[in-house]
C-alpha cells in the first residue's frame, strides 16, 4: 500500500513540478510580434460582497453572451469571454447572477468532489470542458498548492445580484472549435472558442 501512495505523491509532485516550469516558461518567453492591446489580469479570487446582504460588485453589462447555464434556485452563469492564450490556456469569464426573489447560498458542489479542490473553500472548480469530437474532459487548472484557477470564496448572492467569475483550463487541440462547458448543478452549454 506505501508504494502505491508514495508513487501516487511522486507523480503528483512531478505533475506540480512541470505545471510551475511550463508556468514560468510561457511567462519568461516574449513574442517578436507587436503586442496586443493589453487584457486585464484575472485574479483567483471573486470580488468580495459589499454590505451583510451579499451583493457583489456591479461592473458593466457585457456586451456579448457567449452561453448560458441555468443552475439551482434561480442562479445563472453567462459566458461572455472565451480566450485562448499561447500557454495553451482558456480562460473562460462571465457572470454569476440570481435571477430570483430571494437570496441564495452558492453551494458547495460547484467545487466538485476533488479533496485537493474542496478544500481551498467554495469555487468554480468542478467545472469541465468537454470535447465531444476529441472524446476529451478538460478539468479546471490547479496552481502549485492546489488552488484551483478559477472564482473562489463564493458565499451567496442577494436578489438581482451577479458577481464576475472565470475558470482557467488547459487549452483543447486548435482544431477543435467548440466545447460543453458543464458545472455541477447547472445545465451544460456549447461555446465557441477564439
Amino acid at each position: 500500500m506505501n508504494v502505491r501512495y508514495a508513487r501516487k505523491a511522486r507523480r503528483g509532485a512531478a505533475a506540480v513540478a512541470l505545471a510551475a516550469g511550463l508556468a514560468l516558461v510561457v511567462t519568461g518567453c516574449g513574442s517578436e510580434e507587436q503586442p496586443k492591446r493589453e487584457q486585464p489580469v484575472a485574479s483567483s479570487a471573486a470580488p468580495k460582497a459589499s454590505g451583510q446582504d451579499g451583493k457583489a460588485s456591479q461592473s458593466a453589462e457585457p456586451t456579448e453572451v457567449l452561453g448560458s447555464l441555468k443552475g439551482p434556485q434561480g442562479l445563472e452563469l453567462t459566458v461572455t469571454s472565451v480566450e485562448r492564450d499561447a500557454g495553451g490556456f482558456v480562460t473562460v469569464s462571465g457572470q454569476l447572477k440570481n435571477t430570483s426573489d430571494d437570496a441564495v447560498a452558492i453551494s458547495s458542489r460547484l467545487s466538485g468532489d476533488e479533496t485537493e479542490i474542496i478544500q481551498h473553500s467554495n469555487s468554480l472548480g468542478g467545472a469541465t470542458l468537454v470535447d465531444s469530437v476529441g472524446k476529451k474532459r478538460y478539468y479546471v487548472l490547479r496552481d502549485t498548492d492546489g488552488r484551483p484557477l478559477t472564482t473562489t470564496d463564493l458565499s451567496s448572492l442577494a436578489p438581482g445580484a451577479k458577481t464576475n467569475v472565470f475558470m482557467q483550463f488547459p487549452a483543447p487541440p486548435s482544431s477543435t472549435g467548440e466545447v460543453s462547458l458543464q458545472l455541477p448543478t447547472f445545465t451544460p452549454a456549447t461555446i465557441k472558442l477564439s
